[in-house]
């Protein structure tokens, strides 16, 4: 016996005998793919692994390492701490991982790997069989989209056609399970012959007679289904061809052929010899010999079939290793729609062609194809897995595996064809450094074959003292805005190792990016300029490495203050501080806080506040920010404060910043509102009857100086419309007609108005006077202006109707008389002025009168220079004057009942850019009683100056009409008997004074302008004037 033969019996020795202490297997069955991350197992609790050191009694930490190649995708992952399995990003495809296996249900598709457990001292090598599990993930397919069957027209009825068979590489249920005929047309009909290998075979049944003559074409669609969930399936064309008659098919001799072929065979060689009848004669009995749709295409490549003689011959290499069986099916044809059907199964048998395989999966990870290996290492430390493997069979395929010389290692067995190579024997650094050395793998072919692998290994010395500190923390301290590069420290370790494990690299730890280290020296330096006021502190660590392998390293604290230096001015949290109050605030009151704040410390964020310009209206307490107000609040009269605050820090030098405070006063409801129109509170609008309901009739217009809600008005009629006749709309103030004007309704009408605003907490309110005249006509505008005086001594809580009936029905038959006879004096004077003194009339004035029957009555006076510019195109007014009504309650919470006590004042005037200045001459006489109910009396008294001119400039908000009516300076009729029809003259002559008699007229100095508000005329008659007034 020689040393080959010794090796080769040790090896076989030692593969029979399996260590089971460190050689276990595991068996996991799980579906195809899977997601990642699913677990699979769990290492430890499935095989009952202990943590505990059963020499010492100590519980240790275990890792769990997957053994495989350098390169593979692996279909699993191992936990390296828990031992637990998981799928991976990798799919796992049970027909591609076992690709031309037999899909039988029976035959289980699966993986294999290995795991070992670490440390040495708990070492286990774990063999893991995964059994992949079928899912129904590909549905079954016909070979052809289309399939063409030829049917002679003489076939009997129930006679059988065999149709291609589906495939589906699926297994089990989840494989082809069904067939189905769709649209058969009741001439053909399906049956399913199951094979005795489990192949289920369609088979088409003519259930009717043929006549190719009648029909020659038959479509229709066959469907395959699986029996999966879900379920899967397909369809395919079937075309039906019936053709003329061949009486007989070929027929096989033997339908089941079992052949075997050495996989050596070379191209050409024969597999068998098929041979089919037929009892045809003539054309009708030469057969032809095809594969069937079922043979694969692999298959087809690899064997040829004569077509004429039926041979199968070898027409390239066949390997067994690739594919042990092909079942190959031939069909016989003699050009009938029926051909015979022959199974071949040919058997590649296994010749010794290939040599051992030896898979070397490294434990220890080599560097550059060398294991480092460390003097210290116990005996038996696992450096590698080595799994031998042949794909030829039986005696060929068994294979034995040893070392080839005398090393200080060795194989062991841990199952039938997997080894641990492991030391045998403590190593020694100074005797050897280096191994290299053979695996050899043989099979038992005849010839044997031989395989082997280089394993190459390094010692390495061992480094056992890290690096130590002479001090475990370091404070230091250093002053913020520092340059670049200064100095701080000099780090410094010790090792008590040599050579290379004793020289020492310094390293920064996290969180000190504002540090340099010098690796080598170990001195410390400030890479950035600090700013105490982003960070005050450091805290990180230093780390000393030798470079002994592995390194041992130690690490100490530093700890870094940043001291600090007056660098920040006072921020004050807002550039600009806005506060609100409210007006009537009393003084010394609080308005509000200014913050300020100094990213410095100590004195240097001693913030002291002061008020830079704000002429002494308010208070602010220098320490706390409180600024309170030494004034009191009127937003009518000032409706904001502005000033600057100064903030000075207690640094060296002190540091300051200044901020704008605005002290925006809000509105309180202590303003009523204003009348606007009507003018006077004894002004009338006619109304005649043959207005209709709805039409604006009169309109009341008020502002309020206050803002927001206290400003919105609302109006109501809260006197006087018994009857229902009127509505005012409570937002625009406008008053229409609810029905058509009855003759009971003729006369005159007191409206009495609240304009109430909608303030809170509480609303204020004025009451105005609307007087409507309900007739045809208004002539005697004396008459109706005497009505208008009488009326006012009616409280306003009662109707004029109650007791003023008098004033409309008595004298209805003179009044009647005087209306008449007042509209003929109008149409006298009218004519005559027209043909006198207006021989062009203006027709824009007549299309006004014709529009404005029913409106407001005031004087109408104009100067020779407002007639020329009324032709011209009319400019809305850039502003105007309001004339304010104010009508002041004795009791505003019950304002329906209380009598009228009112003012009114005429501010300066505003008129159109192209009026230029008017000058007032001194105020008129006037006969007013002291008791007079027309409140226009007060308009001169009340006007701050004499002289007044248009300033365009000057903007009036006015919500809800955009140019107001304005007045002479007493509401009074100042002109002539023919003022009135002077309106609609074109004559440029001045008229400066009265030509009828009463008891008060006066003279005007200059002329007087009266301005036109939104196409309507407004007149004020009072009760001064004992002449009639021509109405428009």
């Amino acid at each position: 016996m020689d040393l080959r033969d010794f090796y080769l019996l040790a090896a076989l020795i030692a593969c029979l005998r399996l260590d089971s202490a460190i050689a276990q297997e595991l068996i996991y069955t799980i579906r195809e793919e899977l997601p990642e991350n699913v677990p699979i197992g769990n290492i430890p609790k499935d095989l009952n692994i202990s943590h505990i050191n059963a020499a010492t009694g100590t519980s240790a930490s275990l890792v769990y390492r997957l053994v495989s190649k350098a390169g593979d995708a692996p279909l699993v992952k191992v936990s390296s701490s828990t031992g637990e399995i998981f799928t991976t990003s990798n799919r796992i495809d049970r027909e591609k991982l076992c690709a031309g296996a037999s899909y039988a249900e029976e035959n289980e598709c699966f993986f294999e790997l290995e795991v070992v457990i670490l440390p040495n001292d708990f070492f286990r090598l774990i063999k893991i069989k995964i059994i992949v599990k079928d899912t129904n993930d590909n549905a079954p397919m016909f070979p052809s989209p289309v399939i063409n069957i030829s049917i002679p027209e003489n076939t009997l009825i129930n006679s059988r056609f065999p149709i291609p068979s589906a495939t589906d590489p699926d297994t089990g249920v989840n494989g082809v399970q069904h067939y189905e005929l769709l649209n058969g047309q009741s001439v053909f009909g399906l049956d399913i012959v199951e094979t005795p290998e489990g192949e289920k075979w369609p088979q088409l049944i003519v259930q009717q007679n043929l006549d190719r003559e009648q029909k020659d074409t038959y479509v229709m669609k066959i469907k395959v289904e699986d029996g999966g969930t879900p379920q899967k399936s397909s369809t395919a064309i079937l075309q039906v061809t019936v053709s003329d008659v061949n009486d007989n098919r070929p027929v096989f001799k033997e339908g089941q052929v079992e052949v075997h072929i050495p996989e050596n065979a070379p191209v050409g060689t024969s597999v068998i010899q098929l041979h089919a009848t037929d009892a045809d004669i003539g054309s009708n009995a030469e057969i032809r010999y095809i594969f069937g749709a079922q043979v694969a295409p692999a298959t087809k490549r690899l064997f040829a079939l004569n077509n004429t003689t039926g041979l199968i011959t070898v027409q390239r290499s066949l390997d067994r290793e690739e594919t042990a069986i092909h079942k190959v099916t031939v069909l016989a044809s003699d050009g009938s729609s029926t051909p015979a059907r022959a199974t071949v199964t040919i058997n590649v048998t296994d010749v010794n062609d290939n040599p051992p395989n030896i898979d070397l999966r490294y434990i220890i990870s080599p560097i550059n194809g060398t294991v480092y290996l460390s003097e210290k290492d116990p005996v038996n430390t696992k450096i590698a897995l080595i799994t031998v493997s042949d794909k030829d069979t039986d005696v060929n395929g068994k294979v034995i595996c040893f070392i080839e010389r005398e090393v200080p290692f060795h194989l062991k067995a841990v199952y039938d064809n997997q080894y641990l190579l492991e030391t045998s024997s403590l190593l020694d650094y100074e005797g050897t450094k280096e191994f290299s050395f053979k695996i050899v793998a043989s099979d038992s072919g005849k010839p044997s074959l031989n395989q082997t692998a280089l394993v190459r290994v390094k010692l390495e010395d061992e480094n056992d003292n890290p690096p130590i500190f002479s001090q475990p923390v370091i404070e230091l301290s250093v002053s913020e805005n520092n340059r670049r590069g200064l100095y701080l420290t000099t780090i410094s370790a010790t090792d008590e190792d040599s050579g290379k494990n004793a020289d020492i690299v310094y390293q920064l730890g996290p969180n000190a990016s504002f540090f340099d280290l010098d690796r080598k020296t170990g001195v410390l330096t400030a890479s950035r300029v600090f700013d105490r006021e982003e960070q005050e502190r450091f805290i990180f660590t230093v780390t000393a490495r030798d470079n002994g392998t592995p390194p041992l390293q130690s690490q100490a604290a530093v700890i870094v203050t940043v001291l600090d230096e007056n660098d920040n001015s006072p921020k004050f949290t807002h550039n600009h501080f806005q506060f609100f109050v409210s007006e009537n605030l009393p003084k010394y009151s609080t308005v509000g806080v200014i913050t300020v704040t100094d990213a410095d410390a100590g004195e240097n964020k001693a913030v002291t506040l002061s008020i830079l310009n704000d002429n002494e209206n308010f208070v602010l307490d220098p320490y706390s920010g409180v600024i309170k107000s030494n004034v009191s609040f009127d937003r009518e009269q000032q409706s904001s404060y502005t000033f600057d605050v100064k903030a000075i820090d207690g640094g060296q030098p002190p540091r300051s910043s200044t901020a704008k405070v605005t002290i925006n006063v809000m509105d309180v409801n202590d303003n009523s509102p204003v009348v606007i129109y009507p003018p006077s509170n004894t002004s009338f609008k006619l109304v005649p009857l043959s207005a209709i309901p709805g039409s604006v009739v009169a309109e009341v217009f008020a502002v309020d100086i206050d803002t927001g809600m206290n400003a919105e008005l609302k109006y109501t009629i809260v006197s006087g419309n018994n009857k229902g006749l009127f509505r005012i709309d409570p937002v625009t103030g406008n008053i229409t007609l609810e029905e058509k004007p009855a003759p009971t309704d003729v006369g005159l009408h007191r409206l009495v108005v609240n304009i109430s605003d909608l303030g809170y907490p509480k609303s204020l309110h004025t009451l105005v006077l609307v007087f409507l005249y309900v007739n045809d006509t208004a002539g005697n505008a004396s008459y109706i202006y005497d009505l208008i005086r009488r009326t006012m001594e009616t409280p306003l809580d009662r109707n004029i109707g109650d007791s003023s009936q008098p004033y409309q029905n008595e004298d209805y038959l003179t009044i009647m008389i005087a209306i008449v006879a007042g509209a003929m004096v109008v149409i006298v004077v009218i004519f005559v002025t027209v043909l006198v003194r207006c021989r062009h009339a203006s027709r824009f004035k007549a299309a006004q009168r014709s529009k404005q029957g029913a409106e407001w009555m005031s004087p109408n006076q104009e100067n020779k220079q407002n007639k020329k510019k009324k032709r011209k195109k009319r400019k809305s007014p850039k502003s105007s004057l309001l004339n304010f009504v104010t009508i002041e309650e004795s009791k505003p919470d019950d304002a329906v009942h209380e009598p009228i006590n009112g003012t009114i004042s005429l501010p300066a005037e505003l008129e159109e850019q192209s009026i230029g200045r008017f000058d007032w001459g001194p105020a008129p006489p006037t006969t007013f009683k002291p008791n007079s109910p027309d409140l226009a009396k007060h308009y001169k008294s009340a006007s701050p100056q004499s002289a007044f001119h248009l300033k365009p400039d000057t903007p009036i908000s006015v919500k809800k009409h955009h140019v107001i009516q304005e007045l002479p300076l007493d509401n009074t009729f100042v002109g002539g008997c023919d003022t009135l029809s002077k309106r609609s003259s074109t004559s440029s002559d001045h008229f400066s004074a009265s030509e009828c008699s009463s008891q008060g007229g006066f003279k005007t100095k200059g002329p007087l302008h009266t301005r036109q508000v939104n196409e309507h005329f407004y007149w004020s008659i009072s009760t001064a004037y004992k002449c009639p007034v021509n109405q428009y």
